[in-house]
């Protein structure tokens, strides 16, 4: 789908102009903060641990932020859905990337080039810091949202 049709999808349907604003403001937060925090890892496991460190590192990092693209990736996706569907799309990306990730983790278990614990606190590095800045990108983003009547 081209930039152009999602502008027209977005204008005609309220919803997915909301989702796709919050998702552009999600993405513009996490691209600025989320590599120079896997930067910063990435050099301390390196100076701490070495090569093994760089490599578990690096490759923490990029499935971490990879993940936190996907999720952005979805929204985007979805974001002309009904609602309910979105939600759905939103579970299953979930449940879908927890089971590549523990996958990739199985698969570098036991590789002696590189180090589990810079792989693993880069990963929960990385990924807590989408979730901040996504969330604070989320709150700054004015979204319409529908208060009702007290009574």
């Amino acid at each position: 789908m081209s930039e152009t049709e999602k502008t027209v999808e977005a204008e005609e349907n309220p919803h997915a102009k909301v989702v796709l604003q919050a998702a552009n403001a999600m993405m513009k937060a996490s691209l600025k903060l989320v590599p120079p925090a896997v930067l910063v890892c990435v050099v301390v496991f390196t100076i701490l641990k070495g090569q093994p460190g760089l490599l578990g590192s690096a490759i923490g990092g990029v499935l971490a932020v990879g993940s936190a693209l996907a999720t952005l990736g979805l929204m985007r996706f979805s974001a002309g859905l009904d609602p309910m569907f979105v939600m759905v799309i939103a579970l299953g990306g979930y449940v879908l990337k927890l089971i590549l990730l523990f996958g990739a983790l199985t698969l570098l278990r036991g590789v002696d080039a590189v180090h589990p614990m810079a792989l693993g606190v880069t990963m929960i590095v990385a990924i807590l810091v989408a979730a901040a800045v996504e969330f604070a990108a989320f709150r700054k983003t004015k979204i319409p949202t529908i208060i009702p009547a007290s009574r």
